[in-house]
């Protein structure tokens, strides 16, 4: 079992969120993450759905939520090169006296800080899973007053899109990225 991450295209009306996610529940699946936001087409928004899953259970997913009359394409993303990013905006206690340390803190993990108070902190990171969950752990010691969390939201890597026509020049540049 691990984490089979799906890019759901569907058609931006009430109850799309609702009717595909049941799908899930239905099945049994739980849902690790979900991110819902428009897309670059007018009128489509995107989902990015993470489930642990087997093979089997991820092919049985897709096949199932290619079925829904509001959804337009989907992509199993698990084993193709891509960048995956977690948004997370953490309010950590910060004293006069330990300011410093959790700005460094946020500093060294590639956030920033985004909101002073007397009394605390805001810091944003927009980092790998992995990366969110460290400065978080590190945090801690301070008091993490609040957190949320955008869950994953993930793209391929390069030029390659699923559904369009690949010409040469797009089939020799397929893989071939690199992440800032």
């Amino acid at each position: 079992m691990r984490d089979h991450t799906f890019a759901v295209y569907v058609e931006d009306q009430p109850g799309v969120l609702n009717r595909v996610s049941s799908l899930f529940r239905r099945r049994g699946f739980n849902i690790h993450s979900l991110s819902v936001g428009t897309s670059e087409m007018a009128g489509v928004s995107r989902m990015t759905v993470v489930v642990r899953t087997d093979e089997g259970g991820a092919a049985r997913i897709r096949a199932h939520v290619e079925k829904l009359v509001p959804v337009m394409r989907v992509e199993d993303l698990s084993d193709r090169p891509a960048v995956v990013r977690d948004l997370a905006l953490i309010k950590v206690s910060a004293s006069h006296d330990g300011r410093a340390a959790v700005m460094q803190l946020a500093d060294v993990f590639g956030g920033k800080v985004v909101d002073v108070a007397p009394t605390s902190l805001v810091v944003e990171i927009c980092a790998s899973e992995a990366k969110v969950d460290g400065l978080l752990e590190v945090l801690r010691p301070y008091g993490v007053l609040e957190m949320v969390r955008t869950g994953r939201v993930a793209m391929d890597r390069g030029s390659f899109v699923e559904t369009r026509e690949q010409t040469p020049e797009a089939e020799v540049a397929h893989g071939v990225s690199f992440s800032v």
